[in-house]
């Protein structure tokens, strides 16, 4: 008998297999409803100008800011901090280029920029511009094609009144086709507006020499051997070296045309991630430090800026609309 039991039990369990329901309802497995997750809401950032998210102010660009520097920019720091109440910390940049960087990622907030600098600031809308330096009470400076007295070239500009004759359009035809002498490939006055000004013109000139000094662009001009002719700020003929060397250049240079004050100097810029009060803040306060002896001294220290002057990026659009004429990248016109 005992071993008829697992034949038995085997049969049993064959049976079993497959099961058939009879009567009755099969038993719901009941469908779990997920439990949502509470989410967290993100943690806004300090306001700015707090201890935990202080203001950056930009020194001068360069890679070993002297002890003079750095003390003149705590000076500038602590009085800013007096009149706003915001919290600053200061920075040394290595290059403008790297200071113009800084600023479109919110890594800086404060800063003087060169005309390029601040142009390639402005094409990122990174920045607003607060304040000009100013330089003998002129905010824009101007530049001039000149022209030796001998050459085939028509002179349209009166010195005695100091103005035009002529439209860019008529008066720079006549440079067609022929060679300039630049200074650098970064000045303002000596390539970059000049040639804004000649694009605008419709004028092609032949491949320009480039000298490495309006001094040299004078010079080169008064020789009339180098260059058909030249551009230079206003007034580069007066310069001292040259009178000394060259006391007939007024007479023998002549000024064939005159670009309009649109160069500016540097200005002091604000980034465009601050609210517009905190902006105006801290234009108040840079105006007021200038008023000090302390402050307009730290501010020559830190920028090289002796005179300052409210300013507005409206100021300067014939500016950037002669610098998109040209065809060249502010970006590529800073170190």
């Amino acid at each position: 008998m005992k071993k008829l039991l697992p034949v038995l039990a085997l049969l049993i369990l064959g049976c079993s297999l497959p099961v058939k329901i009879i009567s009755g309802t099969p038993t719901q497995i009941p469908t779990l409803t997920p439990i949502p997750i509470p989410t967290q809401t993100p943690l806004s950032p300090p306001e700015p100008g707090t201890e935990q998210n202080p203001l950056i102010l930009a020194l001068g660009p360069s890679p070993n800011p002297s002890d003079e520097v750095i003390a003149a920019s705590e000076t500038i720091a602590a009085f800013i901090e007096s009149r706003t109440g915001y919290r600053l910390v200061t920075v040394a940049p290595t290059s403008e280029s790297a200071l113009v960087d800084a600023l479109d990622k919110d890594n800086a907030h404060i800063a003087s920029l060169t005309p390029f600098g601040y142009l390639s600031a402005r094409q990122n809308n990174s920045v607003t511009v607060i304040l000009s330096s100013l330089s003998d009470g002129e905010a824009f400076y101007g530049a001039q094609f000149i022209i030796n007295r001998e050459s085939e070239f028509t002179a349209y500009f009166d010195p005695a009144r100091g103005e035009n004759t002529a439209e860019a359009i008529i008066a720079l035809t006549q440079f067609k086709n022929k060679k300039p002498c630049w200074s650098e490939e970064t000045s303002p006055s000596a390539y970059v507006i000049p040639l804004g000004v000649l694009t605008q013109s419709q004028v092609q000139t032949a491949s320009p020499a480039f000298l490495e000094g309006q001094v040299n662009v004078v010079r080169a001009v008064y020789a009339d051997d180098i260059c058909d002719f030249g551009a230079t700020f206003i007034d580069a003929r007066e310069l001292p070296s040259l009178e000394a060397d060259y006391p007939d250049v007024m007479d023998r240079v002549f000024v064939a045309w005159r670009i309009p004050k649109v160069i500016p100097y540097e200005v002091i810029a604000l980034s465009n991630s601050l609210p517009i009060e905190m902006r105006r803040l801290l234009q108040r306060a840079f105006i007021d430090l200038m008023l000090t002896p302390e402050g307009k001294a730290a501010i020559q220290t830190v920028y090289g800026i002796d005179q300052i002057q409210i300013a507005e990026d409206v100021m300067y659009d014939d500016f950037a609309a002669y610098v998109k004429a040209s065809n060249l990248d502010p970006a590529e016109l800073i170190k």
